[in-house]
């Protein structure tokens, strides 16, 4: 795993003397208001840079350079620390953190026994001291040896509690940070009191947790990495109970420390997704490292890498501390996922069900290996809220395979040339008026705003791949008024078709002959071909094996419809309305004898009729070859498999038990790597997850292949 980025070269001494400018300003912005010109990536580009040139020219290193420097030289504080509250170095990718830890072992004398991984909060580091069990005093990290005072933050920090379990005088030492929730809430608040929004969750808890006599409050989250004696002497001098509690503190590992703050009441990493773990050697470690960059996407807060550490107190004690950081810990950067660049413009789409949805036209960006030049915009309502401008610089943000979306503009860096988002006034595709009573402005026609679109979308391949049924065929059928929904489809006749231009009996006989066969397609692909909002092609499958038949598919409430996987408290209603808006259509097709069932699957039994048995399995579940297995498919079929698109592999996968994903991860079951299967194909060899080629797959399919 190679996470390296680009540094930059600097060509002379004068381009040296602006890095280091360029440096200290943004780390100044950052650390007194939770602004900065630059992005995280940016910022660490940069601090490269200057640390490789006062490398080759140690002679020229000027005295405010912020290499070697706690927060770069920026903050600074009046509170004194009880011990020095350092920084970390960082490494890029694994040739680099093996390096590292070979120079450590070599350093204590001896290898590393056991290391400590946890996940690299992105936020800001602070000390929160306990008098008695209840908090007394938070203060910053500063320049390392003094800290700002930010007790007024106290009782708005989710993890720190009002009272710990014991009645202890004991200091507390950990990130405060915004979740995804939180930094949303924030930015509402702000801008509904006059204030610019900021750029990142990372900014906003840093402006947040300095402001003071505001006339609402945000809250913020708090996770601990290390606990020390008030005097920062763990022998404690009292000999009563609570010195008891604190004594050997310094002798205990830091897996064990933080076993203790957990126990103390206070909120770890422990509880979330990526929790802290150890790790014996390090193959172990990177395995560790890969996991939890694996699972960075799916986060509710933000990580910018990984944090490891040696384990052992002894460990730890031999390799001590340099200035700015300690020895024996280092930061595992990973990849950006944000960065800043211009909004140029918005393009205002309209879905296949009438939905207009809003695009973001973005200056081309590089984030996480690949070059970003759109973004999603959500609704007007996500505009008006980020108070986004054409012409802003937006941050940025990306993770895994979901679409880039703007947090919000980089405020301070607005020129007041911007110029406001301009929202359509009536349906940019037909015209119509728009039906703004939701957040999602809708056209008041629906479906039939995009009628052609709709229903080329529901004749491809992976819905009900109706061959000789292309845009220009569609336009004719609805122009000729022969189609105004999906149904009609079904009921052409050979006159009708005969009447179109340019099509003569030969076409129309295969048409027919095409839309007959597409009668019997699985319940799925017509789900699928109904375009419901909320769903997709997989979406289809789960609930089509859920459910098994259109009946009870159409007879299920909302409660009924959320036991479907993936299908949560808001997104039910929703599909349960929409079906019954479809209710007339879905009625055509049954007369029109399109198959309502999917193969293989058994339908839930009704409210009440649940027994043990049946409640031990999901409804459409199925044992097969690949039950309970996550199965991603990647590069190109061969052999059996060499026909089948990619929908029909995902649908063959689930008529066999298992279930599609297209990321890999820990939690991968299989992966089929068939011909330049790529990067997917690299992952799960480097997380040990199960690969078959596609001859060994369609063996494992057996009667499960399609004739």
């Amino acid at each position: 795993m190679d996470l390296m980025t680009t540094t930059p070269v600097l060509a002379d001494a004068a381009a040296y003397a602006q890095a280091v400018e360029e440096a200290k300003q943004a780390a100044a912005a950052y650390y007194a208001g939770g602004t900065s010109p630059l992005d995280d990536d940016a910022y660490d580009r940069l601090g490269r840079a200057v640390e490789a040139w006062e490398s080759a020219h140690p002679e020229q290193i000027r005295a405010d350079s912020p290499t070697g420097k706690v927060a770069g030289g920026a903050a600074t504080g009046d509170v004194p620390h009880s011990r020095p509250m350092l920084s970390l170095d960082n490494v890029f990718s694994a040739e680099q953190f093996t390096t590292w830890a070979a120079s450590l072992e070599r350093r204590i004398g001896r290898p590393v026994e056991r290391w400590s991984v946890e996940p690299k909060l992105d936020g800001l580091a602070v000390a929160a001291r306990y008098e008695q069990g209840r908090p007394a005093r938070l203060i910053t990290r500063g320049d390392g040896t003094a800290g700002e005072d930010v007790s007024h933050a106290i009782g708005t920090i989710a993890g720190l509690p009002e009272r710990l379990t014991q009645p202890l005088t004991v200091e507390i030492r950990g990130e405060v940070l915004m979740t995804t929730e939180q930094f949303e809430t924030a930015n509402s608040l702000r801008v509904a009191h006059g204030g610019e929004p900021f750029a990142n969750p990372r900014n906003a808890a840093a402006g947040t947790l300095r402001a003071k006599d505001r006339p609402y409050t945000v809250e913020m989250t708090f996770f601990a990495y290390d606990v020390l004696s008030p005097s920062g002497d763990p022998s404690g001098d009292r000999g009563d109970a609570a010195s008891e509690a604190l004594a050997g503190l310094d002798d205990l590992a830091h897996s064990e420390l933080i076993a203790r703050a957990t126990a103390l009441g206070l909120h770890t990493s422990g509880a979330t997704a990526v929790p802290g773990r150890t790790a014996a050697g390090t193959d172990e470690l990177l395995d560790r490292v890969a996991e939890i960059a694996a699972l960075r996407a799916e986060l509710p807060f933000g990580i910018d890498g990984i944090v490891v550490k040696a384990d052992l107190a002894a460990d730890r004690r031999d390799a001590g501390a340099g200035s700015r950081a300690p020895r024996w810990a280092v930061a595992y950067k990973l990849p950006a996922v944000e960065k800043v660049t211009k909004l140029l413009g918005v393009e205002w789409n309209v879905g296949r069900t009438g939905v207009i949805a809003p695009r973001a036209v973005l200056e081309p960006v590089e984030i996480d290996g690949s070059t970003v030049t759109y973004a999603t915009l959500h609704n007007p309502a996500d505009i008006t809220r980020r108070d986004l401008r054409l012409g802003d610089h937006v941050m940025v943000y990306k993770a895994g395979d979901i679409i880039p979306r703007i947090e919000a503009p980089v405020a301070h860096l607005r020129t007041g040339e911007e110029q406001p988002i301009a929202f359509p006034e009536t349906c940019p595709q037909c015209g119509s008026e728009i039906d703004r009573s939701e957040q999602r402005w809708r056209c008041v026609r629906g479906r039939d705003c995009h009628l052609v679109a709709s229903l080329s979308y529901a004749v491809g391949r992976d819905q009900l791949d109706i061959e000789g049924l292309g845009a220009s065929r569609i336009v004719q059928l609805v122009d000729a008024a022969l189609v105004t929904d999906l149904a009609d489809l079904f009921t052409l006749t050979r006159e009708q078709l005969l009447g179109l231009e340019r099509m003569g009996e030969t076409s129309a006989d295969n048409l027919l002959a095409a839309i007959d066969t597409a009668r019997a397609r699985p319940l799925s692909r017509v789900l699928c071909a109904l375009g419901v909002r909320g769903t997709g092609r997989s979406m289809s499958r789960r609930i089509a094996r859920h459910f098994a038949t259109m009946d009870a598919i159409r007879a299920a409430d909302a409660e009924a419809m959320q036991r479907v996987e993936g299908i949560g408290t808001e997104k039910a209603p929703v599909i349960v309305a929409e079906l019954a808006e479809l209710g007339p259509v879905v009625d055509k097709l049954v007369a029109a004898g399109v198959s309502m069932t999917e193969p293989g699957a058994t339908p839930p039994p009704p409210p009440g009729a649940e027994t043990d048995a049946s409640a031990a399995a999901p409804a459409g579940a199925q044992a097969g070859p690949l039950a309970g297995l996550a199965v991603v498919v990647t590069g190109a079929m061969t052999g059996p498999l060499e026909a089948l698109s990619r929908n029909q592999m995902n649908e063959l996968i689930e008529r066999a038990g298992g279930r599609s994903s297209s990321s890999v991860s820990r939690r991968t079951g299989l992966v089929v790597a068939g011909e330049k299967a790529g990067s997917k194909r690299t992952k799960a060899e480097e997380l040990g997850v199960r690969l078959v080629d596609p001859a060994e797959f369609a063996t494992l399919l057996g009667d499960y292949l399609p004739a």
